[in-house]
């Protein structure tokens, strides 16, 4: 059977792609590895949070199918790489599972064909290493007998407003053709696609982007520290400040940084140019030195909240809302509650957690235990941290209700609050 795009991963980026191609009348095939998600959604069952089981019937229903079975490939005019890229030992990206899908690609590439990767990397990754394993294993060349293209993906998991239809689609190929045959491709399904001059940029594109928010959430981060010192409202002052209609954009602190973008993207680009150039690029690890130390940050607040009532830290039972990485998903990776969690547990405190999304949640070694009865533990809790601000949350109420209460996202106006 014949298919206009196979799609390589299908988790966060490759489903919603998935859907989107489905959805415009394309004839898509999913590949993964994980049996348990084949099963799924062969089935009618969603394993990402912007899509639930409906979408899934409605893909299966337009055609889609998922697969482990690689021949798949042959039969193909698209292949796109949607897998994950996690940092390596040596603060590099782990291009493991990129490696292994472009062997499988390269097991079952045709001439004709056209080879996308989305998942984010650093500048060269197209060109020096996909272009070259493609040719290898199939014989072929890259720019005469398929084409090859960078497109960085954009996926903000639990947005209601940009999905993949309506946000702008960077391309890049390695050769004119290639971005031409990329840019077609997505208009299919896309909206605005916006060509690159090339796959470099186009990979660059992707960490400037996730490198400047990194940055500039580091930049609040540290004025949040030296504002509590100085008696200053950080919140007012951004309030403030983004008054202004022009040259200013509100960046808000936190109790660390999470997801797959901004604690790992800017890395790669800080280890590209490490590994090349030979010098350090300071502006990504400053950002990533201060965004890495809040959580261990907000322990020691948690710990003087305490203090000041003559409450030890060791002993005190501490009840985390919210351990996911954004607002509203169930997505847990990179989540700033973990080292938070690990630094408190590390100091005696009996760390309890409640999350509408989460139902287990591992740190370490340990299954931290939920809480059944919100209402009843913020009132028993020594502390109650606010770590994600989940919309079934009235943050007032339960500071009002609770002991203690340390907002970490600055939501609530309570003086009963404390807020970082």
């Amino acid at each position: 059977m014949s298919a206009d795009v196979v799609i390589l991963g299908l988790g966060y980026v490759g489903l919603p792609l998935a859907h989107e191609a489905s959805k415009a009348g394309l004839a898509v095939v999913g590949f993964d590895v994980n049996a348990q998600v084949i099963e799924g959604l062969n089935n009618g069952r969603s394993h990402v949070d912007d899509l639930d089981g409906a979408a899934i019937d409605e893909m299966l229903a337009a055609g889609f199918r998922a697969t482990s079975d690689e021949a798949a490939i042959q039969n193909a005019t698209t292949a796109v790489i949607c897998v994950p890229t996690p940092l390596s030992d040596d603060g590099g990206p782990d291009l493991g599972a990129v490696m292994s899908a472009t062997r499988t690609i390269g097991r079952n590439l045709r001439p004709g064909m056209l080879v996308i990767l989305e998942s984010t990397t650093y500048p060269g990754t197209t060109e020096e290493v996909i272009a070259p394993l493609l040719e290898e294993l199939s014989g072929l060349t890259a720019g005469q007998d398929f084409e090859v293209a960078f497109s960085p993906e954009r996926i903000d998991p639990g947005n209601a407003i940009y999905g993949m239809k309506n946000t702008p689609k960077v391309v890049g190929g390695l050769t004119p053709l290639a971005t031409e045959k990329a840019a077609a491709f997505y208009r299919r399904f896309v909206d605005t696609v916006v060509p690159a001059r090339g796959a470099r940029e186009a990979e660059t594109a992707k960490l400037l982007e996730n490198t400047y928010r990194h940055i500039n959430i580091a930049l609040v981060n540290e004025m949040a520290r030296f504002c509590h010192e100085l008696g200053i409202d950080l919140w007012d002052v951004i309030r403030l400040a983004k008054t202004k209609p022009f040259g200013f954009q509100a960046f808000y602190p936190g109790p660390g940084v999470g997801g797959h973008c901004i604690p790992i993207d800017p890395n790669y680009l800080s280890h590209n140019v490490r590994s090349r150039l030979g010098y350090p690029f300071r502006f990504v690890e400053l950002a990533q030195e201060i965004n890495a130390t809040m959580p261990a940050y907000v322990a020691r607040r948690a710990q003087d909240i305490l203090n000041d009532d003559a409450k030890a830290l060791r002993g005190s039972t501490i009840l985390l809302l919210g351990v996911t990485y954004k607002p509203d998903i169930a997505d847990q990776r990179e989540s700033p509650a973990v080292p938070l969690a690990l630094s408190l547990l590390a100091q005696g405190a009996n760390v309890v957690f409640h999350d509408p999304n989460v139902e287990q949640w591992r740190v370490g070694d340990a299954t931290l235990h939920r809480v059944a009865d919100l209402g009843q533990s913020v009132t028993t809790a020594d502390l109650v941290i606010l770590v994600q601000n989940h919309r079934s949350y009235d943050a007032e109420a339960i500071a009002e209700g609770s002991q203690r209460f340390f907002d970490t996202r600055g939501v609530t106006t309570s003086a009963h609050a404390v807020r970082l």
